[in-house]
Formats: C-alpha cells, structure tokens, sequence
C-alpha cells in the first residue's frame, strides 16, 4: 500500500517531527505520536548500540497501550532515520533491529542506498530520504525511496541553500509522491503554507527542540527561546557538511561566528565520536524567530493544531486587496 494511503485518518496535522540527533528520544517520539502526528529519532541516539532494541519495544509497547485506551484517536506512526553514509559502521545492525520490529517509515539521510529501501519494502514499511537539491532527489527516487523530505534554506541541522518554493516546485514538477517540507516551520501557518504549496507534509524540528521532553539541556532550550533568525550560521566546520547552527553556542566554544573556517567535506564523520564533537553545539533553524516558550510536547502541537485550523478558517475570507469581478 502506498504511504499516503496507510496515513488516511490517522494524523491530526500533516506533520513530521524530524529526527534531531541526541535530542529525540523514546519520551519526545511517543508524546508527538500520541498527539497526532509522526514521530521520530535518529538510531545512533540510541547508545549502545542495542539500546535501539529496547527503545523500539519501548515505543510499540507504549503507542499501543495508548491506542487501546483511546480506539477514537490511535496514535500516528513513529520513524527511524537511519545514517547511510559510509562513516556510519551501525548502519548495517541498526537496520536489522529496524526491520525487526518492522518501522513503519524509516528516514534515511546522506547517500542513497538501494539495498537499504528493499530491506524496509520488504516487510511493507515506507522509506522517505532527505535532499537540499535535485541531483539528490532523482538520484533517491532512482534507487527506490517512495518520497523525499526536502531540506529547504533556513533548515536546521543539514540544511540545503535553495529556497522551500523553488525546491518544492521543481520537485513537483517530475516528481507526484510523498513529499516533505523543511524549512524555518514553526507555528501552524507554516504547516498549511507547506501543504498549499505542494507538500504533504510540513517537516519541524528546531520547535521540538524546546520542549520538555527533548533531551537537551536547559541551556540549549533557553538559547532557542532567545534567538532570532540572525542568531543563524550556516557552516560545514563541524560535521564536514554545511548546517545551520546557534551563533551563541559556536562564541561559547570558542569559535567566532562571522569568520569561521571551511572544514574538508571528506572529513565528515558520522561514527562513534559525532556525540562528543557536536555536544556544546548546537543546531537550529531560523525557525528559532517563532520559538517564545520550553513547552511539553503536547501542548506545542496543540497550539500547532490552533493555528493551523484558524489559518485554515482565514482562507475562506476574501482578501480586501482582490476584485470580486475576477470571481
């Protein structure tokens, strides 16, 4: 069944929580799913390596408890993003734990692998990979990911340069399936500016940042509630692929924000010592401009859920600047 058709009925907004590494863990990933939208983390947050085991009964047993106790509003599915590139020496075991309990959407990031996308189709789970351009995109749809999430400007984490409008636009224009939006998202006009624009889904992650069931310490919570958009930089000296990043968090390493070095792209590592490296500092989007409050998780998508249906109401009101004549 295709991914679209298993999620008829099942979400309150059409939206992902993004996998944000270190942070998402099993309490963030069940309350986002239990309020009506997917959740979801990274396999390497599980550390050790067989922690992803216990995490993933975890949540089954968790969502399905939830769902017994509320057969009107079962909980949506959750997902796993999954590492692809060669760095990562856990890819092979940690999709085996995934096929295990059968993921039913499985993220993939950095690199395209068709070997990983038939694992996952093989038990009829969903395989959607991440792109900042368009020689990603095809290549990912070539080697059998059923959608994309597109990693627009403004992004946190592993964010691309291209605008969310023409992203999504040349996307759509070869490419009918699953598609995601990422990009400085963070109320709910966002999530039903992404959907009239072509997505099917809005993708958020920095607004999950601060709440309180994300594993990140309060001086990282804090930070994002007093950052703006211009709080922002955009480097690759950290991981070896560019991303947006806090500028109070690179001055209290050390580094200086407006002239910081350009790393080797073949230095990027995502292995055992990326916790370690990334741990003072810390990723965001320009989505920070929308952040006023550290909430849990729960009351965030309700106010998500408010304003997505009070812009949805607002549509239906005529727009003082248009004539009437046109129909």
């Amino acid at each position: 069944m295709a991914l679209l058709d298993t999620l008829k009925g099942r979400l309150r907004l059409p939206l992902i929580g993004s996998p944000l590494f270190i942070i998402s863990v099993p309490d963030l990933v069940v309350a986002q799913c239990t309020s009506g939208v997917i959740g979801a983390m990274p396999s390497l947050n599980a550390r050790p390596a067989a922690q992803l085991d216990e995490w993933l009964s975890e949540i089954r047993e968790r969502l399905a408890a939830h769902d017994a106790a509320n057969p009107a509003r079962p909980s949506a599915p959750f997902a796993i993003n999954l590492i692809v590139h060669r760095s990562n020496d856990r890819l092979e075991q940690d999709l085996e734990i995934c096929v295990r309990h059968r993921v039913p959407l499985v993220i993939t990031s950095l690199g395209a692998r068709p070997e990983v996308n038939h694992a996952i189709h093989a038990y009829g789970g969903h395989v959607l990979h991440d792109v900042i351009n368009q020689d990603f995109a095809h290549k990912a749809i070539e080697k059998g990911a059923d959608g994309l999430v597109l990693v627009a400007a403004g992004a946190g984490g592993h964010a691309g340069t291209q605008s969310p409008f023409a992203l999504l636009q040349e996307t759509r224009s070869w490419f009918d399936g699953p598609l995601a939006l990422s990009g400085s998202i963070a109320s709910g006009r966002g999530i039903l500016a992404a959907e009239a624009m072509g997505a099917d889904f809005a993708y958020m992650g920095t607004a999950f940042i601060a709440t309180e069931e994300a594993r990140a310490v309060e001086d990282y919570k804090a930070m994002l509630v007093e950052a703006g958009a211009s709080d922002i930089v955009y480097t690759n000296l950290i991981t070896g692929v560019h991303g947006n990043y806090l500028k109070p968090s690179l001055r209290r390493a050390g580094l200086d924000p407006e002239n910081l070095p350009v790393s080797d792209p073949a230095a990027m590592d995502f292995g055992s010592d990326r916790k370690k490296r990334w741990k003072e500092i810390w990723g965001a989007g320009q989505s920070v401009s929308g952040i006023d409050a550290v909430l849990p998780a729960a009351q965030r998508i309700e106010r998500l859920h408010a304003e997505y249906w009070a812009a949805r109401r607002a549509l239906g009101v005529p727009s003082a600047l248009l004539n009437p004549a046109w129909g």
